[in-house]
């Protein structure tokens, strides 16, 4: 089955590189006009005018996701250029790591309140398209490693959040799903400067995983495509992982 997005609507923040992008290009590829918000202007404007060369409208701002006002404003001004909302997408990330007052701080600003903010600000022109909103989550809340605590804990916070979203948008037909990607790989991830900067890491991680590779952004896009197609039209509150088997 097909999934058609003509005439309708997403926000994407962190939507420059990864899963973001490869979120925000399905979308559009399949006749959906599309927002995305980064920090890397850069990234931004190249991702921008790949969906453009698709035929769709296509707006991007850079945002710092750790600050709310700026969050709250990006969407603001990304329902004014859309015209509205049919799928909110929180991928953003700190990948904090450090198991100190910075590292917490940073991912519960990214990871945790970004995705607070956003689904606020964005709630009634979801309540009027009956949209849906798609947490990116991580399987490490599932699976916790020992190496990055504050990551694992926020992501685990964002998967309990997005039941408890989909419990109070209910009501008004917003469906609420996270996705638990496991490790995905593309060139720039924190994985492909692992292949050189920690080998060892990075083999031990493929090791782990029983498909035998790592995934790549497209296959968490296409899951993030069918949530919010009709397809899935009474999935809420799921948090499903894309992990080739990891951690299992």
């Amino acid at each position: 089955m097909n999934i058609d997005f003509t005439g309708k609507k997403a926000i994407v923040c962190g939507g420059s590189r990864g899963i973001g992008r490869a979120i925000a290009l399905g979308f559009a590829a399949a006749g959906g006009d599309v927002s995305i918000c980064a920090r890397d202007p850069k990234a931004l404007e190249a991702t921008r005018a790949e969906i453009a060369k698709l035929g769709r409208k296509a707006h991007a701002a850079s945002a710092d996701l750790s600050k709310g006002d700026a969050v709250r404003g990006y969407v603001r001004d990304a329902l004014a250029a859309l015209g509205g909302v049919d799928l909110l997408v929180n991928n953003a990330s700190a990948f904090g790591s450090s198991d100190d007052e910075a590292g917490w701080t940073s991912s519960l600003a990214v990871d945790m309140m970004a995705i607070v903010h956003a689904t606020q600000e964005a709630h009634p022109a979801l309540k009027k398209s009956q949209g849906s909103v798609v947490n990116i989550s991580s399987i490490s809340a599932l699976h916790p490693a020992a190496r990055q605590p504050p990551y694992g804990a926020i992501k685990a916070a964002a998967i309990h959040y997005t039941v408890t979203q989909a419990a109070m948008y209910a009501k008004d037909r917003i469906r609420v799903n996270c996705i638990a990607p496991g490790s995905v790989d593309f060139p720039g991830s924190i994985w492909d400067r692992r292949k050189t900067e920690n080998p060892a890491l990075y083999n031990g991680t493929l090791a782990s995983i029983p498909f035998g590779r790592f995934g790549t952004p497209e296959e968490i896009a296409n899951v993030a495509l069918f949530l919010a197609s009709p397809l899935a039209s009474w999935v809420t509150g799921q948090a499903i992982a894309v992990a080739g088997a990891q951690g299992l």
